[in-house]
């Protein structure tokens, strides 16, 4: 009998880290698809979230994804008037919506001036959230002004704003 348990023992105990060793490496394998899978999807609307360059040095685009493809943010920039000329203006989004990349908005009016925006988000040309540029807003954007009168004046232009470097107390890189 004592031999009988060993015959039966011994091959099981052979056999079943060899079992369970291929089942991890399944499961390994996989893991690893899932992540490689996930990492090619890995950019998600919230992920456009943040801050972008304008028009001109020192103005600035900040957005924020919300829940159910819903935009916030605003919009600021040098006044252009003869009453604002260098004043610092905020827009702030009234109407604005993210599907998938497809992003588009509009701003409140300030000083008779209002903004659209139609375009994508998409990763750029900068190698972390650390860079300027890691992701882009591409698309046309639309200067809608109003005189005295009413009427409204549109300027349209293709446009390019580059995502701020998300983590600006990181130390600047040196170009040896």
């Amino acid at each position: 009998m004592h031999r009988l348990f060993v015959l039966i023992l011994v091959p099981l105990f052979f056999v079943g880290p060899a079992a369970s060793g291929a089942g991890a490496q399944t499961a390994s394998t996989d893991r690893q698809a899932g992540n490689d899978e996930s990492a090619a999807n890995s950019t998600s609307a919230a992920d456009y979230s943040g801050m972008y360059t304008f028009l001109r040095e020192g103005e600035f685009v900040q957005i924020t994804v919300e829940e159910q493809g819903k935009l916030r943010g605003f919009i600021s920039r040098y006044g252009d008037l003869k009453s604002d000329r260098g004043a610092f203006l905020d827009q702030f989004i009234k109407q604005g919506s993210i599907d998938g990349q497809n992003l588009k908005f509009a701003t409140d009016t300030v000083h008779g001036v209002w903004f659209d925006f139609q375009g994508t988000a998409a990763r750029g040309p900068g190698k972390t959230v650390n860079d300027e540029g890691y992701y882009v807003l591409k698309g046309t954007l639309t200067q809608h002004s109003s005189d005295s009168n009413h009427k409204d004046e549109a300027k349209s232009r293709d446009v390019v704003f580059k995502s701020f470097p998300q983590d600006v107390s990181a130390p600047a890189k040196s170009k040896d």
